[in-house]
């Protein structure tokens, strides 16, 4: 699965992965760029809480985004494959300058939105201008490759990964999150060995990359990112490790950004300014 090719007249709205546990109140400062982007007072920002059961989760956003300043926040209660092909959960996408997706399962939220129309009508509006959010669980089913679970621990194995088609909103890196947190290192390291051609980006808590249409993102947030570039791998024995066995991973190159850090996704080049000392 692509991208989908959207308007030669318009540009790719960005896409914004969020390690979960984002800020809400105190110094919201991702939440609320996210919102400034979409528009400000004129924002509509449909939020889709289908990785969880818990309705009130959704309905912590709507107020959010609400007090926030947004014109608009419809809560698109989705449960099942069948609501994604009504014409009332459709019709709240009218108009939309973007899509927040909160966190859960990320499986429960693969199994219900892949391939359906919901899941069309987003990568088409994200072709076409519109900003993609989603933290957790809704950071993980961005891509075409979706980590699905896996176990914690920095050393890269055969089955330390599970790997689930995703929404496709990019076909260029795999995401984990929490990562940091719930030291996900080699489960990352996993997935790319899985697939030497993904750039792997592990996003921690609190922690967001605005991915813009030129593939060139930021990093905003208190934590830090973690990328993994196999570009130049040279040597990988995940094809004949048995399962348990630590792989053997030679020439990865590794990056951590930090707030303000910026990386292209095409030439896989970082770029830090670091800020003068405070004084």
């Amino acid at each position: 699965m692509v991208p989908s090719r959207g308007s030669r007249t318009k540009n790719r709205g960005f896409i914004i992965p969020i390690g979960g546990a984002v800020r809400k109140r105190k110094n919201p400062v991702i939440l609320e760029k996210f919102v400034e982007l979409c528009g400000g007072n004129k924002a509509v920002i449909p939020v889709i809480a289908a990785a969880t059961k818990v309705k009130e989760v959704g309905g912590e956003y709507v107020q959010l985004f609400t007090n926030m300043g947004a014109k608009k926040v419809p809560f698109v209660d989705i449960q099942t494959r069948s609501d994604c092909r009504k014409d009332e959960i459709l019709s709240q996408f009218k108009d939309a300058t973007g899509i927040f997706m909160t966190g859960g399962n990320q499986l429960r939220l693969s199994t219900i939105l892949g391939g359906t129309p919901v899941a069309q009508l987003i990568r088409k509006m994200n072709a076409d201008g519109l900003h993609f959010a989603g933290t957790s669980a809704g950071a993980a089913i961005i891509p075409e490759h979706m980590i699905s679970g896996g176990r914690s621990g920095s050393t890269p194995t055969p089955g330390s990964v599970s790997l689930s088609p995703g929404l496709g909103l990019t076909n260029s890196m795999v995401i984990d999150q929490h990562f940091r947190q719930r030291n996900r290192l080699g489960r990352l390291l996993s997935a790319v060995a899985y697939n030497p051609f993904l750039i792997g980006i592990g996003i921690d808590e609190d922690t967001a990359i605005f991915i813009d249409h030129k593939q060139t993102f930021e990093v905003s947030g208190s934590g830090a990112v973690t990328v993994v570039d196999p570009s130049d791998i040279q040597h990988s024995s995940m094809s004949t490790a048995r399962r348990g066995d630590a792989v053997n991973l030679v020439d990865v190159k590794l990056h951590i950004l930090a707030d303000g850090a910026t990386y292209n996704l095409q030439s896989k080049e970082a770029i830090v300014t670091d800020s003068p000392e405070k004084q």
